[in-house]
Parts: C-alpha cells; sequence; structure tokens
C-alpha cells in the first residue's frame, strides 16, 4: 500500500492490551463462580481475546498498516475467528447464570422487552451490517482514509468486530437471544451473506481499494477469498448440527410406558 499511513500510538496499544485482559479477568471470575461451566469455553474466550488483541496490537497490527495481505488476515481474525470464538463461549449466558436469579430474570426480560435488540437480532440486520459495511469500506474511499484518521481507523474496526459477533451470534443463535428464528430463515440469510463476501473478494480483487497496488490486492482478495471459506465451513457445519440436534429432540421415539398388571 502506498497511501501515507498513521499509525496508532503506543497508547492505543496498551489501552487495547488493557482491554484485553479485562475481558479475560471478568470472564474467567465468572467462570470460577459457575462451577459447572464447560473449561473449553473459557479456553474459547482466551483465544478470542488473543486473536483480537494480536488483530490490534503488537507486530501483526502493525505491518497490517502498509501490506494489504496482513490486513486481510486482520480482517479474517477479528470480523470472523474471533466473533465465532467469543459466540461459541456463551458469554451472555454465563453472566446471567453467573448473576443472582432476580437480576438475572430483570435483565433477561429488560432484553427481551427491547425493539433496539429485536431489531439488532433479526438475521438480517446482522448480514446488512456486517457484509455492508465491509462493502463500505473497501469500494469507497473509507479504506484510505481509515489509514489517515486514528479517530476512523478505531471505529472500522470497532465496527468490524461487532458486526461479525453480532451476525454470527443471530446465525448461530447459541447464545442467549431476545428471539429466535427457524433454521431455514437464519441458513438463507448466512448463504446469501456468504455470497456477498465473495463477491465483495472478487470487486476488490479486480479493483483493488485506492492506494492498493494490483498484485497487493489480488494477493488480499484471495486470502479473504479462500480464508474466509474455512471460517464459512465452519458456521454451515456448527448451523446443519444444530438442526440436526434439533430434529432428533423433536421426533426421538419415547418408550412405550410398560404396563403392570
Amino acid at each position: 500500500m502506498h497511501h501515507e499511513v498513521s499509525l496508532p500510538g503506543t497508547g492505543f496499544e496498551v489501552t487495547v492490551i488493557l482491554i484485553g485482559l479485562t475481558l479475560l479477568i471478568t470472564y474467567f471470575a465468572a467462570y470460577r463462580k459457575h462451577t459447572h461451566w464447560p473449561v473449553y469455553r473459557l479456553l474459547l474466550w482466551g483465544a478470542g481475546v488473543l486473536l483480537a488483541v494480536v488483530s490490534l496490537a503488537g507486530p501483526l497490527a502493525g505491518s497490517a498498516h502498509g501490506d494489504f495481505t496482513l490486513h486481510m488476515v486482520v480482517h479474517l481474525f477479528l470480523g470472523m475467528l474471533a466473533p465465532l470464538l467469543f459466540v461459541l463461549s456463551k458469554p451472555i449466558e454465563l453472566i446471567l447464570k453467573t448473576l443472582p436469579v432476580l437480576k438475572a430474570r430483570k435483565l433477561s426480560a429488560f432484553m427481551k422487552n427491547s425493539r433496539y435488540l429485536h431489531v439488532l437480532h433479526i438475521p438480517a440486520t446482522g448480514a446488512i451490517l456486517n457484509i455492508g459495511g465491509l462493502f463500505l469500506l473497501y469500494m469507497t474511499g473509507l479504506f484510505n482514509q481509515m489509514h489517515s484518521s486514528l479517530v476512523i481507523f478505531i471505529l472500522v474496526h470497532l465496527h468490524v468486530f461487532l458486526a461479525g459477533y453480532l451476525f454470527t451470534h443471530v446465525i448461530l443463535e447459541m447464545d442467549f437471544t431476545v428471539r429466535r428464528y427457524s433454521f431455514y430463515h437464519r441458513a438463507t440469510v448466512l448463504v446469501l451473506a456468504l455470497a456477498g463476501h465473495k463477491i465483495l473478494s472478487k470487486m476488490i480483487y479486480a479493483t483493488p481499494p485506492e492506494g492498493v497496488s494490483r498484485a497487493a490486492g489480488e494477493s488480499g482478495a484471495e486470502l479473504m477469498y479462500y480464508g474466509g471459506d474455512l471460517i464459512d465451513v465452519a458456521l454451515i457445519v456448527l448451523i446443519c448440527y444444530q438442526w440436526y440436534l434439533h430434529r432428533q429432540r423433536k421426533y426421538a421415539i419415547q418408550p412405550e410406558p410398560l404396563n403392570v398388571i
């Protein structure tokens, strides 16, 4: 990338690391309080935090400012893989199980009665915010502006992570949600979103963002296309496995009662 690059300072990276440590400590404290919480979810949370932190602070984050291929690594980590790991760790459910019963019920009722959250939990909303945001980033001048303004840089990366988390959350419905949608509804939105991601990667391959060379654009687009496939497969497997379990429970053969004379 040959545009001017404005790197976030040490203060920004220290802040990111402190936020990451806070998230780890908070989740671990809740895990210790809820003794029956699976340890693998703690590990998933830790891995998600680690991926998010290295995407914004450290050598990878620093190199990504001047290397479009590494920028795409950050995109895959921060916008796809880290959100998936966070969703699999079920943080909302852990919070509700850790809180006193009365407070948990009040929080649950508040979330279920929030019109704002209901709109956010529509699968199409998550897809538009996620994929639509990426189109806005790479197909406009926003990508170039992001590297010359720390405020825009922070807002863009915050949106990439939150939109990725929201999309993964509403598609999988593995954690607490204010409303549940059918498998076919979520699967349809997932397929359309994956198609949008593929189309965007091809558009980047053909027309890289301003300031990105054609060779770098092609390399980054290929990583976005094929690297995204791996995470997409995980989403497809998880949503289909959920459907399978639902069908098993729905059509489970109940044993006939034993009549004792």
